[in-house]
């Protein structure tokens, strides 16, 4: 894409006060949908995710340069005086805030929601905590395990035989809590619209494991009983799970009437369709392992491309159960855009994931590397009106990093 691509955001201005991962993705999303985004790392070493390593490119962070292509850097040190005026500046005139310190951190620097309100009451203020704003765990630490252990997901995911506690591969209270909160805040500056007013906009981890487990707490809700694990299966529908092959495993959704007609018609297993078990979706959920039983076997009989090409012809959703890598070479990946390049001026040129929403008009793109640490500081004070002797002033007191490109290889070691 081009650098003057013109997002959906274009024109939003929002300072990213996060780290690591959570608050992280929230801020990717506006940029990659066109907002200005300044991230604000801290002092000493900037976001926690510099150091969550290997691997490295270039000296680099790789996680690092996932979550924050497309902003500009600065480092700042909030509890320094300079770095206070500096982001109160910075505030005087943003549209949206978002940060993931433990809950009353910035209020007790002196620059949390009630302190930049003043100068900037239309200021949408987005925070994300491991457990929200409000309630007895308030003032926890959050980390995605922990979430999703306590958020139910960890009892509903790995092998029915529940001997071990199993978490999702990806961190998905972290990624969707930053998802939740894009939604959240782009929702508050809808309302601004209308009454000229910000606001906190406040979601966690907690409540983004949660918010995974609709379909089972419907279960629960209506039962009594908590759903356990069931590996690949689906706690609604059957056959809606993974079966091995004669060469790897499928994925196979044929759980509606329609698709599950196609399903005995392909096979022609006259012994399943006509066993009253298996008649309607409520016996095949009643009955699963006896229909598991009967299945594998027939699904041994060929490879995964043989019966992924017959489901196809016939329309029955299936896919390969894929490495990231293969993902990365699908074809239907590629065309999408999924995995553009961007060019960083320690790493060189090299992948990323790309916007997973596409727009007709006003599309979003990746237009920059992640930056490195303090890249952006003085060409950022600059257009907040500091003066040269302003920013000697802040280094001086240490209240921020200043790092020319070309100094790059040796700050990206920090």
């Amino acid at each position: 894409m081009s650098q003057k691509s013109q997002g959906p955001l274009t024109g939003l201005k929002v300072v990213d006060l996060t780290h690591h991962l959570a608050g992280p993705t929230c801020g990717l999303m506006l940029a990659d949908l066109g907002a200005e985004v300044i991230k604000v790392e801290k002092i000493p070493g900037g976001d926690d995710s510099r150091r969550s390593v290997p691997p490295k490119i270039g000296g680099e962070s790789a996680a690092f340069m996932m979550m924050n292509r497309n902003k500009r850097g600065i480092a700042l040190d909030l509890k320094t005086e300079g770095g206070k005026t500096i982001l109160r500046r910075l505030t005087k005139d943003a549209d949206i805030l978002i940060e993931n310190f433990r809950p009353g951190t910035l209020d007790r620097l002196g620059v949390g929601y009630d302190s930049l309100k003043q100068a900037n009451p239309g200021l949408i203020y987005g925070v994300i905590s491991g457990f929200g704003l409000t309630g007895p765990y308030r003032g926890r630490g959050g980390f995605d395990l922990v979430a999703q252990g306590m958020s139910g997901l960890m009892s509903i995911t790995g092998d029915a035989s529940g001997n071990t506690p199993t978490k999702v591969g990806a961190p998905v209270t972290d990624i969707t809590a930053g998802l939740l909160l894009t939604m959240g805040v782009l929702a508050a500056l809808h309302e601004r619209e209308r009454t000229g007013e910000g606001q906190i906009v406040d979601t966690s981890l907690f409540e983004a494991g949660i918010t995974h487990t609709f379909w089972q707490s419907a279960i629960a809700f209506a039962t009594g009983v908590a759903p356990l694990a069931m590996g690949s299966r689906h706690p609604l529908n059957a056959p809606y799970q993974a079966f091995q092959t004669a060469d790897s495993w499928m994925c196979v959704g044929a759980a509606s009437p329609r698709n599950w007609q196609r399903l005995m018609d392909l096979l022609e297993a006259s012994d399943i369709a006509e066993d009253p078990r298996f008649t309607d979706n409520v016996g095949r959920m009643a009955n699963t392992d006896a229909l598991d039983e009967m299945l594998s076997p027939i699904f041994r009989t060929a490879t995964t491309e043989e019966w992924l090409t017959r489901f196809e012809d016939i329309g029955i959703p299936a896919g390969p159960i894929n490495t990231v890598m293969d993902m990365h070479a699908d074809l239907q990946t590629a065309n999408r855009n999924m995995t553009p390049e961007v060019t960083h001026p320690t790493a060189g040129t090299m992948k990323t994931l790309g916007p997973p929403v596409k727009f007709s008009r006003t599309p979003a793109s990746v237009r920059s590397p992640a930056p490195i640490y303090g890249q952006h500081t003085r060409e950022v004070l600059a257009q907040h009106g500091f003066s040269e002797a302003e920013i000697a002033a802040f280094l001086d007191e240490d209240a921020v990093v200043v790092t020319d490109v070309e100094d790059a290889p040796s700050q990206s070691r920090l």
